[in-house]
């Protein structure tokens, strides 16, 4: 057994469960496994506190906390993406029949305005239906997992005391991003917003990235290795699942599952390529919508934001 062992907290999933179970390890470190049961708290003790050696991370969080100096560093390790066409809910009273008419309206964000759902979805009314983001009012259910981001101005807190999903069905928010679609009575902005995912896949290549994993910089100074070790597990145990899901061979498959199978039948390629290459431009994609809505100052380089033992590799 290697003699360090990583503190390391992932959700157990398709691509990363021969890891979780043991079938695959490092080569030279070994994995200690910690369970989070609400991920996102896993995501706030990371930034806050540094509390893991590597851990999953919404990409967007780790973008703001990288921009925000946060001692850890990305390794080109993609294990959640989809879809966000279908996020954004309404009431069929609010008067709201198109995206377009968001404009000059308030819009609940579950949580805080960098949550990764919220900037897909905004990037998603902003390319496919014009929506003018800086006409809308967008409010806050919650904090930001970065203490010291600041918001634009047209992002405001919600009132303590109220839930997003209530407000919204009570018409005082035209919609809301990323809320339980309760109480009933709540539907989709976007139309067949499953489909609708799809046919962004097909038109324009989009397909986003939701998490990542991160590992603190200081055990990346000192064990040059690591991130390439961490790399290649992740790799081969995404790649058993993958081969699992080419073959037809998962029993019972999840919702997450069966997108990944479509996505794989639609593009004809792994549904989860790791690495920056087969991954820049969506990589790109997130950085210009982070950048526009104010969660970025600047555009970083996408090689900046990777280990730099990484930047080449691919699985």
């Amino acid at each position: 057994m290697p003699d360090m062992r990583l503190r390391t907290v992932t959700r157990t999933q398709g691509n990363n469960r021969a890891l979780k179970e043991g079938a695959v390890t490092p080569k030279r470190f070994g994995f200690a496994f910690e369970e989070v049961p609400v991920l996102v708290d896993a995501f706030r003790r990371m930034v806050r506190g540094l509390e893991f050696d590597v851990c999953e991370m919404a990409i967007t969080t780790y973008l703001c906390a990288k921009a925000n100096g946060k001692p850890f560093t990305a390794l080109p390790i993609f294990l959640v993406r989809g879809f966000h066409h279908g996020a954004i809910v309404r009431s069929p009273e609010a008067g709201i029949r198109d995206p377009k008419d968001l404009e000059g309206r308030e819009v609940g964000v579950n949580r805080g305005y960098t949550v990764t759902t919220g900037v897909w979805a905004r990037g998603v009314l902003q390319d496919e239906y014009g929506v003018d983001l800086g006409k809308v009012t967008w409010v806050l259910s919650g904090d930001e997992h970065v203490a010291e981001y600041r918001p634009p101005a047209n992002v405001v807190p919600m009132q303590p005391g109220r839930r997003l999903a209530d407000l919204v069905a009570g018409g005082e928010l035209a919609a809301a991003i990323g809320v339980d679609p309760s109480p009933p009575g709540l539907v989709p902005l976007i139309p067949d917003a499953t489909e609708a995912g799809f046919a962004a896949l097909r038109r324009r290549g989009h397909y986003p990235i939701n998490h990542l994993v991160v590992v603190r910089d200081d055990l990346l100074a000192a064990h040059p290795e690591l991130a390439t070790d961490v790399f290649e597990a992740f790799a081969e145990a995404k790649n058993l699942y993958v081969d699992r899901l080419r073959r037809d061979a998962i029993e019972a498959p999840t919702p997450t599952d069966l997108i990944y199978r479509h996505v794989m039948e639609i593009t004809g390629a792994d549904p989860l390529p790791y690495g920056i290459a087969p991954n820049r431009a969506v990589i790109e994609e997130l950085i210009e919508h982070a950048t526009s809505q104010g969660i970025l100052d600047r555009r970083p380089a996408v090689e900046s934001l990777f280990a730099e033992s990484t930047r080449d590799l691919t699985g």
